[in-house]
């Protein structure tokens, strides 16, 4: 899995709500049946903080949770939509209807 992979993971399941680093690996793993190893997650997460596109809310005990900002919201949108039209196409090229 890419960098960039790793960070569409963790945007596409903070879009779900704030989460902390390891109900963000749980709902990965929920949806793609893999856990990111711990550098590709916690990376992910700060080029993402770095970036603009999460936030850190107030520490819980020892838990940092994030969540999407606003500008998060739209680059994920961006490349979902992106990877959908991508999706459909290869699928059409492979003679099967996308739903």
């Amino acid at each position: 899995m890419q960098a960039n992979d790793s960070q569409t993971l963790v945007l596409s399941v903070l879009a779900d709500g704030p989460k902390h680093g390891y109900a963000i690996n749980n709902a990965i793993e929920e949806l793609t049946g893999q856990r990111l190893g711990a550098g590709s997650l916690y990376g992910a997460l700060t080029r993402l903080e770095a970036k603009g596109l999460i936030e850190t809310l107030e520490e819980q005990g020892r838990q940092r949770p994030v969540q999407l900002t606003p500008a998060g919201r739209e680059v994920l949108e961006k490349e979902l939509r992106a990877m959908a039209k991508l999706a459909n196409a290869g699928l059409r090229n492979l003679g099967v209807h996308p739903t």
